[in-house]
């Protein structure tokens, strides 16, 4: 039997298992199965891996994406950049275990992203600087995209809510929230920016994929924005886990 599995604390309910539970049946794939793994400690993780032999691939997610690289040492180009991990190949090499880190998170955010892109594409704005926001300016500097932070506390890399005008809005065209607002059961909270500035030129991209339509979204639609939600990249990270965890 090969394992897969998620680590993570509080894990009370999961993508990742449902996801490759009804892939493995679906795609007819005998002897695998996906687990929970929610450990108290990221220090627990190198024995539950030693504590069972048939694991040979994990995902990560919070608290422990920055965490786990105490005990990942070699990294994908993505996950080196980007100082996290949200994805592991476990091999078994002359009884020693050898992991590899990846973030492919980045993949997905990418390969969601890159269909909607137009010319005028060229400057973006980032709704929260937390966890959440490493993949994503990871690509937009990849895909040469400047962009600019936006978040509710100072900082010397961001600039507040309060300080968003129209003439920021009408200069960045790709809006991007990495932040919880508007995630169920708080459905009806949003990033608190002058919605009235958004344009057909404008490309609103939300990480929250429930509901599927935020409010962030919703706004920025009646303004005449292309919107596009997380799920997308949700599914393609998974399936990018699953090509490196069988290459």
């Amino acid at each position: 039997m090969k394992k897969y599995g998620l680590i993570g604390y509080p894990l009370s309910h999961s993508f990742s298992k449902k996801h490759f539970t009804e892939k493995f049946v679906q795609e007819h794939i005998d002897n695998c199965e996906y687990e929970l793994y929610p450990i108290e400690n990221v220090g627990l993780f190198p024995g539950l891996i030693s504590s069972d032999e048939e694991i040979c691939g994990i995902n990560v997610t919070i608290p422990y994406k920055v965490d786990i690289l105490a005990y990942v040492k070699e990294l994908d180009d993505a996950a080196a950049k980007i100082g996290a991990v949200n994805c592991i190949d476990i091999r078994r090499e002359n009884g020693k275990v050898i992991y590899k880190g990846y973030n492919t998170d980045a993949y997905g955010f990418e390969a969601s992203l890159k269909p909607f892109l137009k010319e005028h594409h060229t400057k973006a704005i980032i709704f929260g600087d937390g966890g959440a926001a490493k993949a994503i300016k990871y690509v937009l500097d990849k895909l040469e995209i400047s962009f600019l932070i936006v978040t509710r506390k100072p900082s010397d890399n961001s600039i507040l809510y309060e300080e968003l005008n129209e003439e920021l809005l009408k200069e960045h065209t790709v809006l991007i929230n990495t932040t919880p607002l508007g995630m169920s059961p708080n459905a009806d909270t949003f990033p608190e920016i002058p919605y009235e500035f958004i344009t057909e030129k404008h490309l609103a991209y939300d990480l929250v994929y429930n509901p599927e339509l935020t409010q962030f979204l919703a706004k920025a639609q009646a303004g005449g924005a292309a919107v596009k939600n997380g799920l997308e990249m949700l599914y393609l990270q998974a399936e990018r886990s699953w090509d490196i965890w069988n290459s």
